[in-house]
C-alpha cells in the first residue's frame, strides 16, 4: 500500500492552515492508501504550532509539526521533503484546501498514466463580500487542461502536486533556497526534472480551492502578483534557454497594449484583466532579458 507525504508549508496563516488541515485530514478516511501529514512551519515564531497540534490529538493519521526559522520558502520545503516518510509526496498550500477525493484521484491518475509526477486545477473560493468585478474578470482563474495531457510551463508549482519520492535525490537541496524569497523554485525544481525526462500529467478531477481574503480584493495585488509570476516565469526560460518561449508574452504584450483603451468601455472587470495580462508579459519580458528580477513574496 502506498504512504502518502502531504506536505504543507505554512506562514502566519493560522486560520486558513486550519481550513486546509480539515480537508487533507478527511483524505485519510479513504482505505486504498496510508497517508501522514508533513506541516513545516515557516515563521520562527510558530504560529502554526496551535492549530496543528488541536488536529494533532484527533489521531485520524500522523501529523508532524516542525518549524524552518529563517523566513526562505526553499528551505521550508526542503525540510518538508526531509521529514516526509511516504513513497509519494503531494504538496498543497497553506491557503488552499481539497476537494473530497482528492488524493486518491492524483493516485490513481499517477498509476494509470504511469507518470512520475501529477498535477491538479487550483479554483478559487470567493468569501462573502468579494467585489463581483474580481470573480467576473476570471483573474483569479487558472488555466485547466484534460486529464492525463502533458504538463506545461505554467503548470508547474507546488500547490496541489503529487511526486514519487525517487524523483528527490540525497543532497537536500532540491528546491533551491537562492529562490527562496522571490518564489519561483517550484517552477524551476520541476522543470529540472521534465528536462530531464520525467513525466508530468494533468488531473483535472484533482481539485483544490484556493481561498481569496479581503487582503486580496484590491487591483493592485493583482498587477504586482502577475508581474512577480511572469518575472519568475522569464527568468526560468533565461535559465533554461529556451527563446521561442518569449514568442507568445511578447504577442500578448502587444495585444492587450492595444485593446487595454478598448476594454476599459466593457467594464472594470475587462480593464482589469487586459492590464494583469500586460503586467504578466511585461514581466516576463524584462526578466527574461535580464532587466528585471522579481521581487520578493510578500
Amino acid at each position: 500500500m502506498d504512504l502518502i507525504s502531504v506536505c504543507i508549508c505554512t506562514y502566519k496563516r493560522p486560520d486558513l492552515l486550519a481550513r486546509t488541515l480539515d480537508g487533507v485530514i478527511a483524505q485519510a478516511r479513504d482505505p486504498s492508501f496510508a497517508m501522514e501529514v508533513v506541516v513545516v512551519d515557516n515563521d520562527s515564531s510558530r504560529s502554526a504550532q496551535g492549530p496543528v497540534s488541536r488536529f494533532q490529538q484527533s489521531r485520524i493519521c500522523k501529523i508532524s509539526y516542525d518549524c524552518e526559522p529563517v523566513k526562505n520558502i526553499s528551505l521550508a520545503r526542503n525540510r518538508a521533503i526531509r521529514n516526509a516518510s511516504g513513497n509519494l509526496i503531494a504538496f498543497i498550500d497553506d491557503d488552499e484546501f481539497p476537494a473530497d477525493g482528492w488524493i486518491r484521484n492524483m493516485c490513481r491518475c499517477l498509476k494509470r498514466y504511469e507518470a512520475d509526477g501529477v498535477l491538479g486545477p487550483v479554483v478559487p473560493h470567493f468569501p462573502p463580500g468579494a467585489p463581483k468585478w474580481l470573480a467576473k474578470s476570471g483573474i483569479c482563474e487558472r488555466p485547466r487542461n484534460k486529464t492525463g495531457s502533458p504538463t506545461t510551463l505554467r503548470d508547474l508549482r507546488t500547490g496541489n502536486l503529487l511526486l514519487r519520492r525517487r524523483l528527490f535525490g540525497d543532497d537536500g537541496r532540491w528546491f533551491d533556497p537562492a529562490l527562496g524569497l522571490t518564489g519561483g523554485s517550484d517552477g524551476m525544481f520541476l522543470s529540472e526534472l521534465v528536462d530531464r525526462g520525467r513525466i508530468f500529467v494533468w488531473c483535472d478531477e484533482a481539485v483544490v480551492y484556493e481561498t481569496v481574503p479581503e487582503e486580496r480584493w484590491a487591483a493592485g495585488f493583482y498587477l504586482k502578483r502577475n508581474l512577480r509570476i511572469g518575472a519568475l516565469q522569464g527568468n526560468v526560460i533565461r535559465r533554461t534557454g529556451n527563446p521561442v518561449a518569449v514568442l507568445f508574452p511578447t504577442l500578448s504584450f502587444a495585444a492587450h497594449s492595444v485593446l487595454l483603451p478598448f476594454s476599459a468601455l466593457l467594464g472594470e472587470h475587462a480593464w482589469m484583466k487586459a492590464l494583469t495580462k500586460i503586467s504578466f508579459s511585461g514581466g516576463f519580458l524584462l526578466a527574461f532579458f535580464g532587466l528585471f528580477r522579481a521581487p520578493d513574496r510578500p
